[in-house]
């Protein structure tokens, strides 16, 4: 499941990044196939190739895996404190609001 989660999100920033496999091998000074290999499937980065990766994209390794910045990674962290404070009916009501905002949300964007 991880392993396939790094290879689509090394992917899906690189086109986001409107760059070729080739020149992001290139930029992290492997060979021209280093990203082709590990999105196919044949490899995975190392430890120190992965952070090389998240240094290129200016993402911290949360950010990465997240998928979001560090800040609301921050700021999650500090909800999910505060929610432990909270009764089970509090956690149900406010689950209730959260999805109801959400639905809301999404139908005006349609």
């Amino acid at each position: 499941m991880y392993k396939q989660f790094i290879r689509q999100r090394i992917t899906e920033l690189r086109v986001r990044k409107n760059i070729s496999e080739y020149q992001l091998s290139i930029a992290l000074g492997h060979s021209k196939g280093y990203i082709q290999s590990i999105t196919s499937g044949h490899t995975l980065p190392s430890m120190e190739a992965f952070l090389e990766i998240c240094d290129y994209f200016k993402l911290t390794p949360s950010e990465f895996f997240l998928g979001i910045p560090a800040t609301q990674v921050h700021d999650l962290a500090s909800i999910i404190v505060l929610l432990q404070h909270l009764s089970e009916h509090e956690l149900i009501q406010l689950l209730s609001y959260i999805e109801e905002r959400l639905s809301v949300f999404s139908s005006t964007e349609q």
